[in-house]
This record gives structure tokens, C-alpha cells and sequence, in this order.
């Protein structure tokens, strides 16, 4: 048998990997409107229930937000923070 086949596999694990919790803006929108919020943070969404303390979270551009929201996040895709200044918030990465 050839020496390859004989090797035991291994892959390459990167150890500086951040793993986010992703939270779409038409999510934010659905939360401002049921509890009349203008700014969001990480202790908003775990009283909403959609993350714990301990992940980080990510803000994605899927969905249209219509409020004026402020809002802090420990990360943003390039389509959340124009949406979300478009309509006048503000993105803030903790």
C-alpha cells in the first residue's frame, strides 16, 4: 500500500477562526416594533432570547428596516451598516 493511503489524514484548523452569530436586519425590524425600541445592543437581543452573553454577534443586510435604530454589535456586513445609515442610525461595533 502506498505510503499516502498509509498516513493518517489531518486538516489545517485555523486558530484565530471567529465563529458569529448571525442576526438579520429583519429581525432588528421585527424587535424595534414589538417593544418600541430605537437602540439595540447585546443585552436586547439575549432579553429577546436570540443569543446568550457568550456569542458574538453579527449583523447581516437580509430584510429592509424601516425604524431609526441605533445599534451595537460586535460585527457588520457591508449592506447592514448602509442600510442601517440610510435610514439614519447608527452601527456601532463593540
Amino acid at each position: 500500500m502506498p505510503l499516502q493511503r498509509r498516513v493518517p489524514k489531518f486538516g489545517f484548523k485555523n486558530i484565530n477562526h471567529k465563529e458569529y452569530f448571525a442576526v438579520n436586519l429583519s429581525t432588528l425590524q421585527k424587535l424595534a416594533e414589538e417593544k418600541n425600541l430605537t437602540k439595540i445592543g447585546i443585552a436586547e437581543l439575549v432579553a429577546a432570547g436570540l443569543t446568550n452573553g457568550k456569542e458574538l454577534v453579527k449583523i447581516l443586510g437580509n430584510g429592509e428596516l424601516k425604524a431609526k435604530i441605533d445599534v451595537e454589535a460586535n460585527a457588520f456586513s457591508k449592506t447592514a451598516e448602509e442600510a442601517i445609515k440610510a435610514v439614519g442610525g447608527n452601527a456601532t461595533i463593540i
